[in-house]
């Protein structure tokens, strides 16, 4: 489940360092002697919630080859590695995107699709999962990962979370606002927020970026029906997608990243915050009937 983790992972730290750096360097003007300035606070907020999550997204492969130790096949050495590379150049064909960077990354059986655009992304598979996996399966999750890529998720999932990023700070620091108001009523000295509205706002960064996982995370399971669609799509049948992802059951599968996992072929780390539907639902879901 590697790539949407370190993703989000990856945004939240980006959105840390940009918060400090616009206190330090005072570019946080919604807070006036008036009040507090919704304008600039929202102007404030896109830049932060939008901001943190397109780095995050441009530098997305660089990352996750760093933390998974993905090695890209830049010349296959041997019969194996030039057979992945060719499955995937023979996707990225049939879907219509320029040929990703191709890796493979030791651990358990796992893969995963990054990259800021569908012309120049990355593919990478575990050494676990061709040791565990028939060519058949292994061809099905790497059309999992193609379709990934095809239909835009890493882009998709970066304006998802630029926008609950961007509600996170508004509301915020405006309940926060409006709770030291509160507390320092009738304060002639009131110059400016006080700790009532640091504390709140700390707080509610955390309380509402939890939240905003769960909606991002849910978002993230329904690319991953419409990845395991795409895949069967690719190859022409339903029935090596539903191996693949029977197989996955049956095998401890990696910890992918925190910001790679929403591209991983397997996740779920709780339910609500799972990025990955159970593996039973996918089956079921590319079993029934095509209307």
């Amino acid at each position: 489940m590697k790539r949407i983790v370190l993703f989000v992972l990856t945004n939240v730290a980006i959105v840390a360092v940009l918060g400090i750096v616009s206190t330090l360097f005072g570019f946080n003007r919604f807070l006036t002697a008036n009040g507090l300035n919704l304008s600039a606070l929202l102007g404030f907020a896109l830049v932060m919630g939008f901001g943190g999550a397109l780095i995050s997204l441009l530098i997305s492969k660089p990352v996750a080859k760093w933390s998974a130790g993905v090695q890209v096949i830049d010349h296959p050495r041997n019969a194996d590695e030039a057979w992945i590379v060719e499955t995937v150049r023979k996707f990225a064909n049939q879907a219509g995107i320029g040929m990703p960077e191709v890796g493979i990354f030791e651990g358990d059986p796992n893969a995963f699709a990054t990259g800021a655009f569908k012309n120049s992304a990355l593919v990478a598979v575990s050494t676990g999962l061709l040791q565990n996996m028939t060519h058949e399966e292994i061809e099905a999750v790497i059309g999992h990962e193609v379709a990934h890529i095809a239909n835009g998720d890493m882009v998709t999932m970066t304006l998802i979370q630029g926008v609950m990023n961007t509600f996170v700070v508004f509301l915020s620091r405006v309940i926060g606002y409006a709770v030291d108001s509160f507390l320092r009523k009738g304060d002639s000295q009131n110059s400016g927020p006080g700790i009532g509205y640091w504390v709140t706002t700390i707080v509610l960064d955390i309380v509402l970026g939890f939240l905003a996982a769960i909606i991002v995370a849910w978002f993230s399971r329904q690319r991953e029906f419409r990845a395991d669609a795409g895949a069967a799509q690719l190859m022409g049948r339903r029935q090596p997608m539903i191996n693949a992802l029977a197989r996955l059951g049956g095998l401890h599968t990696a910890e992918l990243p925190k910001s790679m996992s929403a591209l991983g072929i397997a996740g779920g780390i709780g339910q609500l915050f799972s990025t990955h539907p159970p593996i039973e639902e996918r089956i079921a879901r590319l079993q029934q009937p095509q209307g």
